[in-house]
């Protein structure tokens, strides 16, 4: 029953999201407060109903309903609870489900939160958002049913892909979407501006929360993705810029631009046209990994579906959306001309410089990453384009933003001083050779660009909290009159610096690691120990051992530090049955440090085991970067100008004069 109720749920969804979609455009253009009136109810009934048939789905799962297709496609009877629950959106079905009540959830969200908004622009973005669920929903109810039944009913499942079942995986996806959907919003208020012909500071005074959001969330679930994929695919490695990795990537790196681009529109007045172009190819860039993870072009773990039809709808659907926006942004950016004049030397030019460069590398991974595609579809040739293409065309553009993030705060807006700011710095400049001098005597035989990166950590480190202590009047002012001055920063402020330090430590956890990483692959037996770091490993053996739906062969290996023990570390490799599928579970000792990091392989027959032994100096450090760059976009999402909405509109436009406001400011 549970099945048939949510199929019916979604049916009468679709129908909502066409009549939201249609009516307060509609209403808008006749500036008519009736039809308007009807986004809001509308959104909050449609993601009711996708709610619906989300919860009709998990019952399924949870349930083992084996009459359903997707049920006994992706799940089993022995699976344990938590990745039935996960294994809803552990499929190509589900997962994109569960992108439509995210997509619903933000409609929604705009339609309870947006009292601020005004009326005709409120009806326009929830419109634009009921097109996007429109096309949503005729794809998962024409091509990707969750619900169809299966007859006769098999006793049993074929299980969830074992790679899958693992905890950071069970909420990896869901803050990926969150990400991904959070930027149509973003999308439909650039939709929106461009009909009504209006982009100014209120804008992007209330397009950028929800932009910061989206953004939190996509930082969040790619760092799980590259967690999962350090401890759970056993090769050490945290990112391999693989194809469905840079689909998440590339949307980030446009929301990164965008969310300092309406900055510029917010206090300047300026970059309008900008702004909305990055709205629109933040979203597209979501959509366009939806479609390399669902079309079957793409070989990859993280991909979901094999089928071209499928591929074919997505296709149409992103041509529709990208291509459409597209046409509108030609037709109405004209009138989106800014106001606000600056000089290079500048907080805008820093920005600016911050967006050509974001922007750039967004560009160098897309072409990365659909070359090989474009190649073979021409020309049947297969190539593959990996880390050393991505590594030296990222990096040296990364290297100037890095560097220009501790100068860009300290700059006035309109004309800055650029001298002036390289003086107030020189002590951080003093540090920065400092750490270089200090890494080459370390070792003389690293590269340049480690020596690179560690100067790059304490430049950008250091700069933030010059910056931030030059704000409060550190050491110049009494202790009470620096806490005071503190207290009234804006919160956004405070986040910005703890982005930007998150930054900092993510470059040292990734210049350490790569740097100084040591790595033995080797057979060893009972008994025999190997040195790795500054520990000394023996092997004791390995042994089969029963998990709940898995046998797994355990190895085990006594950590000793100068003769002291350490820690126990157990890696194991599972033997899945259903579906059949070897995993590896790399065993780690991780701290502040560094990372004793254990992989155990095959036999060989004569008593010794494949092992692969690293040691991975401050790896962790990447992810606490990442965790300080979503603290600080969680303390700048607290900041009361957020809450208490955008400045107030000129009350002296005629209605008449909307669609050319902002042309002439």
């Amino acid at each position: 029953m549970a099945p048939e109720l949510g199929q019916y749920a979604l049916v009468l969804a679709i129908i909502v999201a066409t009549v939201q979609a249609i009516v307060p455009q509609i209403g808008a253009a006749r500036r008519d407060a009736g039809w308007m009136a009807i986004a809001t109810p509308a959104a909050q009934a449609q993601f009711l109903l996708v709610l619906f048939a989300f919860g009709c789905l998990t019952v399924s799962f949870v349930t083992s309903d084996f009459s359903v297709a997707n049920v006994v496609a992706n799940s089993h009877s022995l699976k344990p609870m938590i990745y039935k629950i996960s294994g809803v959106w552990g499929n190509h079905e589900g997962s994109l489900l569960l992108w439509i009540l995210i997509l619903t959830l933000f409609g929604a969200a705009v339609a309870r939160f947006g009292d601020n908004l005004p009326p005709t622009l409120k009806a326009r973005v929830l419109s634009v958002q009921a097109m996007i669920g429109v096309g949503f929903l005729a794809f998962i109810l024409f091509t990707s049913n969750p619900f169809e039944r299966i007859d006769p009913a098999p006793f049993e499942g074929q299980g969830l892909n074992p790679l899958l079942q693992d905890p950071a995986l069970a909420i990896h996806p869901p803050f990926l979407y969150l990400g991904y959907v959070g930027l149509s919003v973003s999308f439909s208020f650039a939709v929106a501006a461009l009909i009504e012909g209006r982009v100014d500071p209120a804008w992007a005074r209330w397009v950028r929360p929800w932009t910061l959001a989206a953004w939190m969330f996509l930082t969040c679930g790619i760092s799980l993705g590259s967690y999962w994929a350090y401890y759970e695919l056993g090769w050490g490695g945290w990112w391999f810029w693989d194809p469905v990795e840079n689909a998440s990537f590339m949307p980030w790196l446009a929301a990164t631009a965008l969310l300092h681009s309406s900055i510029v529109v917010e206090k300047r007045d300026a970059l309008k046209s900008w702004t909305v172009l990055l709205a629109i190819l933040a979203f597209s860039l979501s959509l366009l990994g939806t479609f390399l993870v669902r079309s079957g072009v793409l070989n990859s773990v993280h991909a979901f579906a094999t089928d071209p039809a499928r591929g074919v709808f997505i296709l149409a659907f992103l041509g529709a959306v990208v291509g459409g926006s597209l046409v509108l942004y030609a037709l109405r950016a004209p009138l989106l001309k800014g106001g606000g004049v600056f000089q290079p030397v500048s907080r805008e030019g820093t920005l600016v410089l911050n967006n050509l460069l974001l922007t750039t590398a967004c560009l160098t991974v897309l072409l990365g990453t659909l070359y090989p595609l474009f190649l073979d579809a021409v020309t049947g040739e297969k190539v593959s384009v990996g880390p050393p293409y991505f590594n030296a065309t990222f990096v040296p553009l990364m290297t100037p933003l890095v560097a220009a993030l501790a100068i860009g705060p300290m700059m006035a807006w309109k004309r800055g001083d650029l001298i002036g700011i390289l003086k107030r710095l020189r002590f951080v400049a003093m540090a920065a050779f400092v750490a270089a001098v200090a890494t080459l005597w370390a070792a003389f035989d690293i590269s340049l660009l480690a020596v690179l990166g560690m100067v790059l950590v304490v430049w950008l480190g250091f700069g933030v909290l010059w910056e931030l202590g030059e704000r409060v009047k550190l050491f110049r002012v009494s202790p009470r009159e620096s806490w005071r001055r503190a207290r009234g920063l804006p919160r956004a402020s405070f986040g910005m610096s703890l982005a930007h330090l998150g930054v900092a430590l993510m470059v040292l956890g990734i210049t350490a690691s790569e740097t100084w990483q040591e790595e033995i692959q080797t057979i060893m037996r009972p008994g025999d120990t190997q040195t790795v770091g500054d520990y000394d490993l023996t092997f004791v053996g390995a042994q089969t051992v029963p998990g709940p739906n898995y046998e797994s062969l355990s190895g085990a290996f006594v950590v000793t530090r100068d003769g002291q023990p350490v820690t126990v570390l157990q890696p194991e490799m599972r033997t899945f049955t259903s579906p059949p599928m070897e995993t590896t579970e790399a065993a780690i000792r991780s701290n502040f440090a560094g990372d004793l990091y254990t992989v155990l392989g095959e036999p060989d027959g004569e008593g010794g085991y494949a092992v692969r032994l690293y040691y991975k100096p401050l790896v962790i450090w990447i992810w606490l970067g990442t965790l300080f760059m979503v603290a600080g976009g969680l303390v700048s999402l607290s900041d009361r100008r957020h809450r208490i909405g955008a400045p107030a509109r000129r009350a002296a436009q005629a209605p008449g004069d909307a669609a050319i406001a902002g042309a002439g400011d």
